[in-house]
């Protein structure tokens, strides 16, 4: 993981270095920053595996961060973004998902161009996850997102992603020892590949995830997007093509489908999601409801079943378990009831 006085000095080197100094007094324009966070917090009753029903609050992925872009010629723009997660059940900054070491969301530097599309470095959302598992993940809870082979963001990562070519486009990454652990127990480099096709209201990507390892894992996937109006419909199906068969996580042959629909009705959104995991939740179920008040305050409501335990209902309440790793349910089915908020700024 990235350190985080290192990366807040690159990310300020970046964007105090001679060249774009240079760009700025050719008058290329001055730095745009923004500052922007997210605070989520949710209450929620939940009813983990083989353990004490409890309820309480528990964080919903709050964060809080910056942008800085510098034009350095025509269609040609140097960023960076640095941000950090808060987790308000804890008053600590820790992702709330058994990670309490994580203190950076994302931190990444980069070249932005009309040509030749967008090259990054650091820790951010990979190109896999944005193609494939993101038409899904759109639940305001932090049980949102589970229902997937991938992982979300990775450090030491280089990212390119590709202009559109006439609805076609394309992503690809390399994480440094974010794959899965070899057979000496050392993990190995992760490979990502994606391409997309988007026409009138559809998207159709495909993607792959190399996290290779002892069994030779790859993570195949497939997603569709469609709007009609205030109707959005997703859906996406991963494969795993992997030398392991041991009824575990990462078999050979694992398939994850989910299926997603959403509706807009004025300041109401109604959403919900059928998923199948195989040993990773089996059968789920996540119903939403969101009220939008304005652009920055939204409240919401959902269900989340799973009929085998993934982390997505831990065995305490947040607050029970400090900076701790938050223990998981053993066996048995799971389902929790939950209601929050997000005000953004």
């Amino acid at each position: 993981m990235m350190n985080r006085k290192m990366l807040a000095a690159a990310v300020a080197a970046t964007l105090a270095a001679p060249g774009m100094a240079m760009a700025q007094e050719e008058g290329a324009g001055p730095i745009d920053w923004d500052f922007y966070g997210s605070l989520r917090l949710q209450y929620e009753a939940a009813d983990p595996a083989e353990e004490d029903s409890y309820d309480g609050f528990r964080d919903a992925y709050s964060r809080v961060g910056f942008t800085g872009s510098l034009p350095l010629n025509e269609g040609l723009n140097a960023f960076a973004q640095l941000e950090m997660p808060l987790d308000l059940a804890n008053g600590k900054v820790q992702d709330p998902f058994n990670t309490a070491d994580e203190d950076i969301r994302i931190g990444k530097i980069g070249l932005e161009s009309d040509v030749a599309g967008t090259f990054a470095y650091g820790r951010d959302w990979m190109p896999y996850y944005n193609a494939i598992a993101f038409p899904v993940d759109m639940f305001s809870s932090f049980q949102s997102g589970f229902a997937t082979y991938t992982t979300f963001r990775e450090s030491d990562s280089v990212m390119y992603y590709s202009p559109d070519f006439n609805g076609f486009s394309f992503g690809a990454a390399y994480s440094a020892n974010s794959g899965y652990a070899d057979s000496s127990g050392s993990p190995d480099d992760r490979y990502q590949l994606t391409g997309s096709y988007s026409f009138q209201d559809t998207t159709l990507s495909l993607g792959v995830d190399d996290v290779d390892g002892a069994q030779n894992t790859r993570i195949w996937g497939f997603s569709a997007m469609h709007s009609m109006g205030d109707l959005s419909l997703s859906a996406k199906v991963e494969y795993i093509d992997s030398d392991q068969d041991a009824d575990v996580f990462g078999d050979d042959g694992d398939i994850a489908a989910n299926v997603y629909a959403a509706y807009d009705w004025g300041q109401h959104t109604f959403k919900g999601t059928l998923a199948n995991v195989d040993n990773y939740g089996e059968d789920v179920v996540h119903l939403g409801y969101d009220f939008n008040v304005n652009d920055a305050l939204k409240f919401f409501a959902e269900y989340y079943y799973e009929e085998e335990p993934t982390g997505a209902i831990p065995a305490e309440r947040a607050r029970d378990t400090g900076t701790d790793p938050i223990p998981f349910p053993e066996d048995g089915s799971n389902k929790v009831f939950m209601v929050g908020m997000h005000y953004s700024f």
